[in-house]
């Protein structure tokens, strides 16, 4: 499972959250676990566990069930607030399409909670398009 080249895999995930408005990589955690965060506040989180690769996504509470119905390979989200997070198992099933909206909602979601000043900095520098892409969701 571990090394998908169909679909999204951990590699693929990375690269697109670095495309993102000054989104960082970190490994508060450890080595095996990347953290992709914005202005400090955390975005997504990948792992590998019992040999899958996984990415932890924020996600609003209506549209994380709603995932979860839709996806088998989307799960309440592991190690952190089931509410509001989600665990997207990168086994090739769900499209990269719509795996990169659930990295963009989960980033629009958290730069929509930054400080004023660095949400209007954002915008300012990169243009709102490119901040909120994909903000407006289907569901909610």
């Amino acid at each position: 499972m571990g090394g998908n080249i169909k679909g999204m895999n951990k590699r693929k995930v990375k690269n697109y959250c670095l495309t993102l408005p000054l989104a960082k990589e970190d490994y508060p955690f450890g080595p095996d676990v990347q953290v992709f965060k914005i202005k400090e506040k955390l975005f997504a989180l990948m792992t590998t566990r019992k040999g899958a690769e996984r990415v932890n996504l924020k996600c609003d509470p209506e549209e994380a069930i709603i995932l979860r119905e839709i996806f088998e390979d989307v799960i309440p989200g592991y190690h952190m607030n089931k509410m509001h997070w989600n665990t997207i198992i990168l086994s090739g099933s769900i499209p990269d399409g719509e795996i990169k909206r659930m990295i963009d909602r989960s980033y629009c979601l958290v730069v929509k909670k930054l400080k004023k000043n660095d949400r209007e900095s954002l915008e300012i520098k990169y243009g709102h398009k490119k901040v909120f892409k994909s903000y407006a969701s289907p569901w909610v």
